[in-house]
């Protein structure tokens, strides 16, 4: 096929900048996102995503099963044999289509912020519902030095565990995470020496913790954690990377390509480096739960007036404040004007209502293919000036989720805040 000229490739870039300023002009600086499906080939989907029985195999068998929806993404996913625009967002113009990557390439400063798009020339981060029948594996996700030897970025993440889609905690509802206080890199390094022997005991080296819906936890990168069977929002920076250090999860085997995929070729049998991919400070720290454990911390107290807004992700990584991510409830026939430091990715967990000129519905059940109205990218301008959001429904909150850049919640509180900020 042959490549577009570069007169085309500007037709296309008009093209798409005068949709996207049409669409903020009719909603009130707000884009309408598809929904961004993606399948895992090692993992068996938890059925907590509203996404068809018939549908969870869209992909075909052999891609797996659709365990994941990402929000506001323009992050490729990275599967083997993925599909063109696998893992990016698409913005919905009326039966036009086009990723939501290539809306922040043309219009970059307008969507996600001048600040944002000098430093990154992208929209850096995403976030994701991760939904499985049970845990993981023990894994971890590169820094940004280690991601680099591969020419990709590190990705730190965050987790909450949303009320709304945790009716029931399938088969594991607890999470390992970091390493005993005292292991040792050799009793690491047995257990990758033990890899084709079946279970290689990575897990008698952690500690599992029991996951609770409506908390959260912030995982740095290099630390080692096996994801519990909660569906999870996971605001996380834009990076696929992660290395699997654990051999054998409920009988099924962890391929050793799933630990080695983000390292050097000529290091995938290196086991002293391997072990070096772990940040050991983190991974053993006696105050593990203290110093990473979330619960919402109220922006304030507006109860008496039908709303609040919490935050449900905050914190600093490495002394960076990378992304942050709130919960808003609105009351029936409750309307709130809503202001932030920047751009968001949205999404609605329950209710309906509208923000801006633009419709909120909670959808029960979603083939597919289909457009729903639950996802919106708010940019940086509205989001400063304010959102207005109502609760149309007399019977039940209006409940969404937003999640947002680096450095644009300076007022954001720090670990372990929410011990001294309850209403």
């Amino acid at each position: 096929m042959p490549k577009p000229s570069l007169r085309e490739l500007k037709k296309v870039s008009s093209r798409i900048q005068g949709l996207v300023e049409g669409l903020l002009a009719d909603t009130g600086g707000l884009l309408r996102l598809a929904p961004c499906w993606v399948p895992r080939s090692f993992l068996q989907p938890g059925r907590r995503l509203k996404l068809h029985p018939d549908d969870l195999y869209a992909f075909g068998l052999e891609r797996g099963g659709i365990d994941e929806r990402w929000f506001a993404s323009t992050t490729p996913a990275a599967n083997a044999n993925r599909t063109p625009e696998e893992g990016l967002s698409m913005v919905v113009a009326g039966k036009r289509r086009f990723t939501l990557q290539q809306a922040v390439a043309e219009c970059g400063p307008t969507l996600i912020g001048p600040a944002i798009w000098r430093k990154y020339r992208k929209w850096p981060v995403y976030s994701k519902f991760f939904d499985n029948m049970g845990p993981i594996p023990h894994h971890l996700h590169q820094s940004s030095a280690q991601a680099k030897l591969v020419g990709q970025e590190g990705k730190p993440e965050s987790y909450y565990f949303p009320p709304q889609h945790n009716a029931v905690g399938n088969n594991f509802p607890y999470t390992f995470m970091g390493l005993e206080p005292g292991t040792t890199r050799a009793e690491v390094r047995r257990c990758l020496e033990r890899w084709h022997r079946g279970d290689n005991g990575i897990l008698d080296l952690s500690r599992a913790y029991r996951l609770k819906p409506g908390t959260g936890w912030l995982i740095p990168p290099g630390v080692l954690h096996a994801p519990g069977s909660l569906c999870t929002y996971e605001p996380q920076w834009g990076s696929d990377v992660f290395g699997m250090y654990q051999s054998l999860v409920e009988g099924r085997e962890v391929p050793w390509e799933l630990l080695v995929k983000d390292m050097p070729k000529s290091r995938h049998r290196d086991l002293d480096f391997i072990v070096d991919q772990l940040d050991w400070t983190e991974n053993t720290d006696p105050k593990f739960k203290e110093h990473h454990y979330l619960e919402p911390v109220p922006v304030a107290d507006t109860r008496s007036e039908g709303y609040v807004d919490r935050w449900v992700v905050y914190g600093k990584i490495k002394g960076e404040q990378l992304f942050t991510a709130k919960e808003l409830t609105v009351e029936p026939g409750v309307s709130c004007t809503i202001r932030d430091g920047g751009a968001y990715g949205l999404i609605t967990v329950q209710g309906r209502g509208r923000m801006n000129r633009l419709a909120l519905d909670c959808p029960k059940l979603i083939r597919f293919d289909e457009l729903t109205e639950d996802e919106v990218f708010c940019t940086e301008e509205a989001a400063r000036g304010g959102v207005k959001f109502v609760n149309t429904s007399e019977a039940e909150p209006l409940v969404v989720l937003r999640y947002f850049g680096p450095e644009v919640h300076p007022d954001a509180p720090a670990i372990g805040a929410y011990r001294k900020n309850r209403f």
